[in-house]
C-alpha cells in the first residue's frame, strides 16, 4: 500500500481524507485498503522520510503530505522492479495504473517485467494441473475435487486472460515508444 500511496501523491501533493478519497474512487478498483491501514502506510512513509508535511491548513491543522526525493526513488525502483507478493494480479494493475509517471523509455520494461511474472504464474498452475489429472481420486473425495479443480481451471482461464490483455497492451505501447 505504501506504493500505492507514493504514487498518489506524485500525482498531487494530498491530505490523509484526499488519500482516502483517491482510494474510493479510483484505485478500489485493484486495492482495497481501510482508513486505519491508509493511516498506518502514511505514518510509515512519514516516519521514514518517503513523504513529507508540504503544508498545514485551516483551523483543524489538515496536513498535506507530498514525496521527498527519497520516495520518487524509492516509487521508482519499486514500479521497475519484478512486481513480488502473492496476489499478482493487485501487483501488475498498480503499477499499471502509476505507469505514466514513468519514464517512457522504462514503461515497456514494466510491462515485460509483468507479463513475464504472468508467465511464471500460469507456468505453475497449468504445471499443478497436469499433476493432478495423473492422480486416483478416491470416490468420498470426487465431488470435492471436482469443485477445486473448477477453481484451478478458472486461475488459469484468469491468467491466460491477464496475459494476453498485458501483452496486448505492451505491444501498443512498443509502437507509440520512440
Amino acid at each position: 500500500m505504501a506504493h500505492v500511496i507514493l504514487g498518489l501523491l506524485l500525482i498531487t501533493p494530498m491530505s490523509f481524507y484526499d488519500l482516502i478519497k483517491a482510494f474510493e474512487s479510483g484505485v478500489a478498483l485493484f486495492y482495497s485498503a481501510s482508513s486505519g491501514s491508509i493511516k498506518r502506510s502514511l505514518d510509515g512513509l512519514l516516519a521514514r522520510g518517503l513523504i513529507e508535511v508540504a503544508s498545514v491548513e485551516g483551523g483543524r491543522g489538515r496536513k498535506v503530505y507530498r514525496v521527498t526525493d527519497a520516495g520518487r526513488e524509492e516509487f521508482s525502483a519499486w514500479m521497475t522492479a519484478d512486481p513480488a507478493g502473492p496476489d499478482l494480479e493487485t501487483a501488475a494493475l498498480a503499477r499499471l495504473y502509476f505507469l505514466g509517471l514513468v519514464e517512457q523509455s522504462e514503461r515497456l520494461p514494466v510491462m515485460r517485467r509483468i507479463t513475464a511474472r504472468i508467465e511464471a504464474e500460469l507456468a505453475t498452475l497449468t504445471d499443478l494441473d497436469e499433476r493432478l489429472d495423473a492422480l486416483n481420486v478416491p470416490d468420498e473425495h470426487r465431488d470435492l475435487v471436482t469443485h477445486q479443480r473448477a477453481a484451478l481451471s478458472y486461475g488459469i482461464a484468469s491468467g491466460r486472460f491477464m496475459l494476453d490483455w498485458f501483452r496486448d497492451h505492451a505491444e501498443r505501447l512498443s509502437r507509440e515508444t520512440p
